[in-house]
């Protein structure tokens, strides 16, 4: 009887964890929505931790300072780890870098600017994330190695290899299902910002990348719907928001123009580069990130075969941008 009774206790317990995790990640999008768009969450967010003088226009994020998640599987619905799988190359079925509170991470940097959300993920072959209900956020994901595949509540379903970048509005409501069905690690990096009106129309799209469209130089690879210039350049990932999302995989030394009024959070995906403007410079490695503020004349001096980065620029956010633990 007592050993029932243990096995009883066990499930419960599994079951409450897994459920605090669902309900975070679920209710994450619409809670912050919400709090966003009230007056008192502008006070909370100029007082947060997340609100810091900033002293210096280029400020590093270490790798060593995000909290990094490995969820038992069960939590998602996945069977248990596997003990010697060669197509492995991590123990746990998730490895997830946070570089902002989410989900049991509730401490750290609320975000930078409109970036709520940026996820560095690393999935082991053979395992999802189970459907799951999104709200008011607008989700861009970008897939570095392997293939992500995706399902949802209005019928999209797809599978996207590296280079892709995939985004949905989730406005009044969506549901999907995401995860790596096949054979080997899924790499992707997802990141949610928070949109200029609440409750609009759900939307999905895509678009299959070309390391060819940004080699050696940077790529505007999602833009906001209300840019006009973005109709020109036919880019195919629009969201509601001023946030453009610029990519590139370089092996030669590139400039980026930042300009007066704009920020923007900066992902070393792969490799290692140097970053220098004026009398300020610094080193990035492979997720590594960086906060920039313009007016900046950047210049990107790759120090590996190929830097793969990843650029998220918007408008600037007194009051909600800077990390007390960037150098």
């Amino acid at each position: 009887m007592f050993v029932g009774v243990s096995r009883v206790n066990s499930k419960i317990l599994i079951l409450t964890r897994a459920c605090s995790y669902y309900i975070s990640k679920i209710l994450f999008s619409t809670v912050v929505a919400l709090l966003l768009y009230s007056a008192s969450a502008s006070t909370m967010f100029s007082r947060s931790k997340s609100s810091t003088p900033i002293t210096s226009a280029i400020r590093k994020v270490s790798k060593d300072k995000l909290y990094v998640s490995e969820p038992p599987p069960e939590w998602f619905g996945n069977s248990a780890n596997p003990r010697n799988d060669p197509t492995w190359t991590n123990g746990n079925w998730l490895k997830s870098r946070f570089h902002f509170s989410f989900a049991e991470y509730g401490d750290g940097p609320q975000q930078f600017g409109v970036l709520r959300v940026q996820n560095d993920d690393l999935v082991q072959p053979k395992r999802m994330f189970g459907t799951h209900p999104h709200s008011n956020m607008e989700i861009i994901t970008y897939v570095v190695e392997g293939d992500l595949t995706h399902k949802d509540s209005r019928g999209n379903e797809e599978t996207l290899g590296p280079g892709s970048i995939q985004f949905m509005s989730a406005g009044t409501g969506i549901r999907h299902s995401e995860g790596n069905p096949n054979e080997k690690p899924l790499r992707f990096i997802q990141s949610w910002i928070t949109p200029r009106r609440m409750n609009l129309t759900p939307n999905y799209g895509s678009a299959r990348g070309e390391v060819c469209s940004r080699r050696d130089q940077w790529t505007r690879v999602a833009a906001d719907w209300e840019d006009k210039t973005a109709d020109d350049e036919k880019i195919a990932v629009r969201i509601h928001q001023d946030c453009n999302v610029w990519a590139t995989e370089t092996t030669k030394e590139l400039d980026f123009e930042l300009a007066q009024g704009r920020q923007a959070y900066l992902l070393c995906v792969d490799g290692a580069v140097d970053i220098s403007s004026q009398d300020e410079a610094k080193s990035l490695e492979r997720h590594d990130a960086a906060e920039l503020y313009g007016p900046l004349k950047l210049h990107f001096t790759p120090k590996t075969d190929n830097a793969h980065m990843l650029m998220f620029e918007m408008a600037s956010s007194p009051g909600r941008s800077g990390r007390p633990d960037a150098e």
